[in-house]
C-alpha cells in the first residue's frame, strides 16, 4: 500500500504539473491584464512601468519558471484587483466550496441509494420505470436551471429560505439541493446496476437460504458489494460537484472559490485564476486517490501490493 500510494503521489505531482503549463498558457491568451489594471489617464510610459512592476515584460518563459518556482512554496502572487495574495484569497473561498461540495454529496447519496436499491429490488416494476424516468429527467436538467426554479418557489413564492448568500445555515438548502439533484440522478442507476448483478451472487443466495431476514440480506452482504462501483464514481462525481459549484455558487451568490474564479475571470485577476485553477485539479487528484485507498476499506480482498 505504502509503495503504490508513494506512486500516486509521484503521479499526482506530474499532473498538477500539466496543469500548471496548461493554466499559466491558457490565462495569457489574450495577453497581459495591464490595460484592466491601468486607468484610462494613464500614459504609455506608465503603463510600460506598471508592466515591469508586474513581471509582464519578462518573456513568457521565464514567467513561468517565476512563477513555478513561487507556487511549489504556495505563493501565486498578488491579487491585480484585491492587492492581497492570491492564495490567501482561495483559502478564505475554499472552505465555503467544499462545504457545499459535502453537502451536495451526501444529499446526493441519501437520495441515490435508497432509490437504486429500490429499483432494484422491484425490477421491471412501475416503480421502477418511475425512478428511471425520474434519473434520466435528473440527468438531462441543467444545474443553473435547477436552482433558478428552486429560488422561484422557495424564496419568491414561499418566502421560506433565503435566495442568495450565507448568512444562515438555510442558505446551504437549496444549493446543496441544486447540485445533490444531478448526482443523484446518476448514481441512482449505477446503484441499480451494482444491485442487480450483486443480487444474483451465490452468497446472497446463500444468505437467504441461512434464513437471514431480506432486510440483512439486502443491506449486509448485497449493498456492501455494490458500493465498490459506487464509490469510484462518487470520487468522478466529487470532482464533478467541485466543477459544478462554479456555477451555482453564481446563481445562489454562495461565497465560494468557484464565484471568486468566475468574478477573476471577469477582470482578469490571473494570479487569482491560476491558485484557484491549480487548487480546484490538486483537490480532484487527492480525491482520486482516496478513492483508490478507500477501496480496502470496502473490500479487505483488494490489495495494491
Amino acid at each position: 500500500m505504502r509503495n503504490y500510494i508513494l506512486k500516486r503521489i509521484i503521479q499526482l505531482s506530474i499532473t498538477i504539473f500539466i496543469v500548471s503549463l496548461i493554466v499559466f498558457f491558457m490565462v495569457r491568451l489574450r495577453g497581459d491584464p495591464i490595460s484592466v489594471m491601468a486607468p484610462p489617464t494613464f500614459s504609455d510610459e506608465q503603463i510600460a512601468a506598471l508592466r515591469t512592476a508586474w513581471g509582464f515584460d519578462k518573456p513568457l518563459v521565464e514567467q513561468y519558471l517565476i512563477f513555478l518556482s513561487k507556487a511549489v512554496t504556495g505563493d501565486f502572487g498578488q491579487s491585480i484587483q484585491a492587492r492581497r495574495p492570491a492564495m490567501e484569497l482561495v483559502f478564505e473561498r475554499m472552505g465555503n466550496t467544499y462545504l457545499l461540495t459535502l453537502t451536495s454529496a451526501a444529499v446526493g447519496m441519501a437520495i441515490a441509494v435508497p432509490l437504486g436499491v429500490i429499483s432494484a429490488l422491484k425490477r421491471n416494476s412501475p416503480l421502477d420505470l418511475l425512478v428511471t424516468a425520474l434519473s434520466a429527467l435528473g440527468t438531462a436538467m441543467p444545474s443553473f436551471w435547477l436552482g433558478l426554479v428552486l429560488i422561484l418557489i422557495f424564496s419568491v413564492q414561499l418566502r421560506i429560505l433565503p435566495a442568495f448568500g450565507a448568512l444562515s445555515p438555510e442558505s446551504l438548502i437549496m444549493p446543496s439541493v441544486t447540485l445533490g439533484v444531478g448526482m443523484a440522478a446518476r448514481l441512482s442507476r449505477l446503484t441499480r446496476s451494482a444491485m442487480l448483478e450483486v443480487l444474483n451472487e451465490d452468497y446472497v443466495r446463500t444468505a437467504r437460504s441461512k434464513g437471514l431476514n431480506e432486510q440483512s440480506v439486502v443491506i449486509r452482504h448485497a449493498l456492501r458489494n455494490a458500493l465498490i462501483p459506487l464509490i469510484t464514481v462518487l470520487g468522478l462525481q466529487l470532482g464533478w460537484l467541485l466543477g459544478g459549484s462554479v456555477v451555482v455558487e453564481s446563481v445562489f451568490s454562495w461565497p465560494g472559490l468557484g464565484r471568486l474564479m468566475v468574478e477573476s475571470i471577469n477582470v482578469r485577476d490571473i494570479t487569482v485564476v491560476q491558485a484557484g485553477l491549480l487548487w480546484f485539479a490538486l483537490s480532484f487528484a487527492l480525491i482520486n486517490l482516496a478513492v483508490d485507498v478507500a477501496y480496502t476499506f470496502l473490500d479487505p480482498r483488494i490489495s495494491y501490493e
